[in-house]
């Protein structure tokens, strides 16, 4: 069973389907083969048709044409977060197993229908939470689980969104708008959420969740701005000018490849006339405060689980980037526990270990084993889980079951917010 090789087909061949895990996929040869794509952009299903060795025929820009059969083993889904529960839905009516990106979904009524669904089809599914897998995580987990801070009392986790990752993804980008895709507890936090549940190991007993849209709007707009960076008279000095963002950064560090975030505003190979012309013509060339974004630029939420554990998590998109490189700071996640105290910081790259009386001891993350791959090697050792699921040898991590309870928390965090911070209880209380 372990030797069998799987076919694949993926749905959405943008910045995750296709540069990503179609690429991983791609180098496991001897247990996968893509076999069929479908995306609305053409140029993108050409590229990576003709990267992944994948027929014409099987090329298809019609979901309901994909969906008329099966065309097979697995389907990877990494559409917008809007159309995840109904690809979800489709292929499991068809009979797929599943690698689908996250967040599943921001409304409590399709967490339960997805799980109906796969209970019914009776297929596996891999939910794309790759910091589950990523060996930093990996050895706090490992760490608590050992006794080495005494019992887990409490996480304090902070997520740097950094200020140019906000203005890509969340202001000009696809996840600025909750009309077309989830709010940003659930489009940025879902990895945070995920890991905080993940260590606390207990379903969560209440939320409570404050924040808002305070910065990239009209009124903040400077005299005299134009509506987009290549024509405004503060393109130059602007910190958020799309110019020195895409152009100039592209031209300094990565010239000539097609790395994130550059390959979003254009499909490979990136070139400084594309680019140019993305940021005259496209999203991607918004001044910050004439867009139609409305997700918030930070929040804060308490968690409160069963077992007794507490956690903060602070979601901030005002964070600086202290590096040459497109790279965000990352994460810093606190755990204060009976006998001592770890801290995980992306930005020094380190997971230390305080024991309480006794001699700290740091791990460099990169040293840890991350493989050069993004997520800190969680992408690489996802499609690793993926084939143990797959070969019947793994009860996933983040399998769909496994995934529900960070979303509810997710779900409950924007209601609690909207309600202004009020108190969320998760689950029925007896």
């Amino acid at each position: 069973m372990q030797d069998k090789k799987y076919t694949v087909a993926i749905l959405g061949v943008g910045a995750r389907g296709g540069n990503v895990y179609g690429r991983l996929i791609m180098q496991f040869p001897e247990r996968f083969q893509i076999v069929a794509l479908c995306d609305v952009r053409t140029q993108r299903l050409e590229a990576f048709g003709e990267e992944f060795g994948v027929e014409e025929s099987l090329r298809f820009t019609d979901e309901n044409e994909f969906f008329k059969e099966k065309r097979a083993d697995l389907l990877v889904i990494a559409t917008q977060d809007a159309d995840h529960v109904r690809h979800c839905l489709k292929a499991f009516e068809t009979g797929y197993d599943i690698l689908m990106e996250k967040p599943i979904t921001d409304k409590k009524e399709e967490c339960q229908a997805v799980l109906d669904a796969q209970e019914k089809s009776g297929c596996k599914a891999l939910i794309c939470h790759v910091l589950r897998y990523a060996p930093a995580f990996l050895k706090v987990a490992e760490l608590i689980e050992s006794g080495a801070i005494g019992r887990l009392v409490a996480i304090d986790a902070l997520e740097r969104v950094t200020y140019w990752h906000q203005a890509h993804s969340y202001v000009r980008g696809n996840w600025r708008t909750t009309k077309e895709t989830a709010p940003m507890i659930l489009a940025k936090c879902c990895h945070d959420l995920d890991l905080i549940q993940y260590y606390a190991k207990s379903k969560c007993k209440s939320v409570s969740s404050v924040g808002e849209l305070t910065y990239f709007n009209k009124e903040n707009q400077p005299q005299g701005a134009s509506n987009r960076c290549l024509d405004c008279k503060y393109v130059e000095s602007c910190p958020y000018s799309a110019k020195t963002l895409y152009l100039d950064r592209w031209k300094k560090a990565y010239s000539p490849t097609d790395y994130w975030p550059y390959n979003v505003l254009v499909p490979a190979p990136v070139t400084e006339e594309k680019l140019t012309d993305a940021l005259k013509n496209g999203p991607y060339g918004r001044c910050v405060f004439a867009c139609d974004n409305d997700v918030v630029d930070h929040q804060l939420t308490l968690l409160n689980f069963e077992n007794g554990v507490k956690a903060t998590l602070t979601m901030i998109a005002f964070t600086t980037d202290d590096k040459s490189e497109l790279y965000g700071l990352g994460r810093r996640m606190n755990f204060h526990g009976t006998l001592g105290e770890i801290v995980l910081d992306e930005l020094s790259d380190s997971v230390e270990w305080m024991p309480f009386g006794k001699e700290k001891q740091v791990f460099k993350i990169n040293a840890l084993g991350d493989n050069g791959y993004g997520h800190g090697g969680g992408d690489f050792f996802l499609i690793k889980e993926l084939c143990n699921m797959l070969d019947g040898n793994a009860n996933a991590a983040t399998s769909l079951t496994a995934s529900i309870e960070s979303h509810l928390m997710g779900i409950c965090a924007e209601e609690s917010r909207l309600k202004d911070g009020e108190r969320i209880f998760i689950h029925e209380k007896n």
